[in-house]
């Protein structure tokens, strides 16, 4: 890895872990084992983060949507759909690469030393698809449809496959709290599996649950191309030496498709350009 890609690295890892301690710095809830329910709970934080995390302040805005987006309190949904919106017009997928605390998870696990790592695999381009309808299934349709009798979603995508918040809430709540160590079901046994395969997954291929799963980067990724930060290419300095292409571990060419919807912004490729060519800023 090259000097200045490695001190790239470093700062985002570290803008990382500050906003994820930021973002989960209720240490009432780490010391009692219980969820905090103040005020700040009704505010969303950029990235998934864990409603049930015990130092979680704020709110996952996926787990807000499922919530909310089959009720009739459209005020609040409205403001989650524009708060996703505000979000992904401002940074589009920066937010993955920067801010979300799962993304530190999975960038550090892919750390983890394995004789050969997978890059690429057939089939690949088409299970990025799948990120889609997990959001549209998931997140969407079941929420909107099969509701309660006031009207509100169950979190559908949060109960059944979110990893993060198996890690962030589901752990440190049976760890921490007597009570619902009774409660435990096939269900915990199932999140546990899923957060397995996903750590497995995690040290083998760099970001699977964002490249193939996550229904937050799906969204963000739809703005990526009209976001106002975004990536800027000089062509009259580019040589086409392909060397930002051949850094990059989401797979994406920033010379032919700069704001592609897979770039999360990591700016690896920025840090590696012989000639400059390259800058993220805002319009």
């Amino acid at each position: 890895m090259d000097r200045r890609e490695k001190i790239n690295d470093r700062k985002r890892h570290r803008t990382q872990a500050y906003w994820a301690l930021l973002t989960n710095s209720y240490l009432p809830g780490f010391i009692q084992g219980k969820i905090y329910k103040g005020k700040l709970k009704a505010l969303c934080v950029p990235g998934l983060n864990c409603y049930s995390c015990p130092g979680a302040l704020g709110a996952c805005p996926i787990g807000a949507m499922q919530a909310v987006i089959g009720s009739w309190n459209f005020k609040f949904a409205f403001y989650v759909a524009g708060f996703l919106i505000l979000v992904g017009a401002l940074a589009g997928r920066f937010v993955c690469g920067w801010l979300c605390p799962f993304g530190l998870i999975q960038d550090l696990l892919y750390k983890v030393p394995f004789p050969k790592k997978i890059r690429s695999f057939r089939g690949d381009k088409v299970l990025r698809k799948l990120k889609y309808l997990i959001l549209a299934i998931f997140v969407i349709l079941m929420p909107m449809f099969l509701v309660d009798i006031v009207g509100q979603g169950i979190p559908y995508f949060c109960k059944l496959i979110c990893p993060a918040g198996t890690l962030e809430g589901g752990i440190p709540l049976v760890l921490l709290n007597s009570a619902m160590r009774g409660a435990l079901g096939w269900l915990y046994v199932w999140k546990n599996v899923v957060l397995l395969v996903t750590v497995l997954l995690s040290i083998l291929i760099y970001r699977p649950f964002c490249k193939y799963i996550c229904p937050l980067g799906a969204v963000y990724s739809v703005f990526n191309p009209i976001s106002v930060f975004h990536c800027r290419i000089d062509q009259e300095k580019c040589t086409g030496c392909c060397a930002c292409a051949s850094v990059c571990k989401m797979q994406v060419d920033p010379v032919k498709t700069p704001n592609h919807p897979e770039c999360i912004r990591c700016g690896a490729c920025k840090e590696v350009c012989p000639v400059k060519a390259m800058n993220f800023g805002c319009k």
